[in-house]
């Protein structure tokens, strides 16, 4: 059974790595045509960005599968050996606390290198190393209590019944809606400021143009985003009486209000046409599926790992194969979500204007140097939304026409950005 579940692993490890691959190869020959959607030199920008950040991820699959092996081939006995004599209820906790520990330790040089490398040199992370730590311990403040409690009640449902899969899949499902609920009011809060929208005739508009979707909420806020990035960004976050607004303040900087209201417009179509129940529909069918199949799995699997058919190892190997299993999940969501997206921009067009709509999404592309093409088994396993090419010509944007008319920007200097990495390397030979 353990080599069944190494051959799963390889294979999906296989197809992330050749994607990734793929993705840079792509990126870096599409980089070099005619621009689209922005000037020449930020096209370029854009492009180095996309495939640098591949290339990190691509890092990561390397590292995440040697980290997979150690844990089923001797971590798991390993870390057994260690556990203090206890009810298994604590022996699950410590045991699956300790897991996370691990992987958190062994994939943090990956987060710091983003942050602290590869995002403040093209212009993105403005995080300074003490409010990195401090967002980091705030975390594990909150996993360690909210996630211990969870695994805690999870390996006590393990431990006393023999449909603990059924009972585990109620549990998590129901923490999920929790956290979306208290999300905006608890949490987003411990990491950021939140500060009402100021009166004035843009809070009229929006409120405006809620009321008449229905959409009852907690209020408009704008957050402090800029603190750590300069991205731009909005959402409607929290379920029931703690829906919120949030807008970036990065966002109200760069958008004029008509342009705003436009984006505005886009996630008040999700809400109109019932996404967010929609996805946690496919989500719930995703999660029932994951915990039959690890309510099923025999007891051979884990005396072959090293160790007893515990609370706490049933518990990590579901976490530890939660992110394989659902990558194959993974598509039918994307393109359900992609279809959902085009809805609405639709939605958008109608209240917001569609001119307003196309210029929003054309700032927001360029302000957050989003490479507008992809490979498309990228956008396959991973896109949530329709590459922008085709939101634009879906609004009436014509791509090519509007492409004539880009004047070319002035180049930026060689040892700015365009220096940082070389992404014009040999894997565009790997097709």
């Amino acid at each position: 059974m353990l080599e069944w579940l190494i051959g799963f692993y390889t294979l999906y490890t296989a197809i992330k790595i050749y994607v990734s691959v793929m993705q840079i190869g792509y990126v870096n020959d599409e980089k070099r045509k005619a621009p689209v959607l922005m000037g020449e030199a930020r096209y370029l920008v854009a492009g180095n960005y996309a495939a640098a950040k591949e290339k990190v991820a691509l890092a990561e699959h390397f590292v995440d599968y040697l980290l997979f092996l150690w844990w089923v081939l001797k971590g798991f006995a390993w870390l057994w050996s260690l556990l203090p004599e206890s009810g298994e209820v604590v022996r699950a906790v410590v045991f699956v606390m300790a897991f996370a520990a691990i992987n958190y330790l062994v994939m943090l040089p990956f987060e710091i290198y983003r942050k602290f490398k590869l995002d403040k040199a093209f212009g993105f992370s403005k995080e300074t190393p003490q409010l990195f730590v401090v967002d980091q311990l705030k975390s594990i403040v909150m996993f360690a209590i909210f996630g211990g409690g969870v695994t805690a009640l999870l390996a006590w449902i393990v431990s006393r019944y023999e449909t603990w899969w059924l009972w585990g899949f109620v549990l998590v499902l129901g923490t999920v809606l929790l956290i979306n609920i208290v999300y905006p009011t608890l949490i987003a809060p411990f990491f950021n400021k939140f500060d009402p929208l100021p009166e004035g005739e843009l809070r009229r508009k929006i409120e405006a143009m809620m009321l008449e979707a229905g959409l009852r909420s907690d209020g408009i806020f704008v957050m402090d985003a800029s603190r750590r990035d300069n991205r731009l960004n909005a959402y409607f976050g929290g379920l029931g009486k703690t829906k919120r607004v949030v807008l970036f303040d990065t966002l109200l900087e760069k958008l004029n209000d008509e342009e705003l209201l436009a984006v505005l417009g886009h996630e008040l179509g999700h809400f109109s046409h019932g996404d967010i129940w929609k996805n946690i529909a496919l989500t719930s069918a995703m999660l029932f599926a994951v915990f039959f199949l690890f309510g099923h799995l025999p007891d051979t699997l884990f005396l072959q790992m090293g160790v007893a058919p515990e609370a706490g190892v049933k518990i990590a190997t579901l976490v530890l194969l939660l992110s394989p299993v659902s990558f194959f999940f993974v598509p039918v969501i994307s393109f359900l979500s992609r279809h959902n997206e085009y809805a609405a921009d639709r939605h958008g067009a109608e209240v917001g204007g569609r001119e307003h709509l196309v210029r929003a999404l054309l700032k927001l592309v360029e302000e957050n140097k989003a490479f507008p093409k992809s490979h498309p088994l990228t956008i396959f396993f991973y896109h949530t939304h329709p590459p922008i090419l085709k939101r634009l010509e879906a609004l009436g944007y014509d791509v090519e026409k509007e492409a004539q008319k880009t004047i070319e920007e002035p180049s930026l200097p060689k040892e700015g950005i365009f220096a940082f990495i070389d992404t014009d390397s040999d894997t565009s030979q790997r097709h």
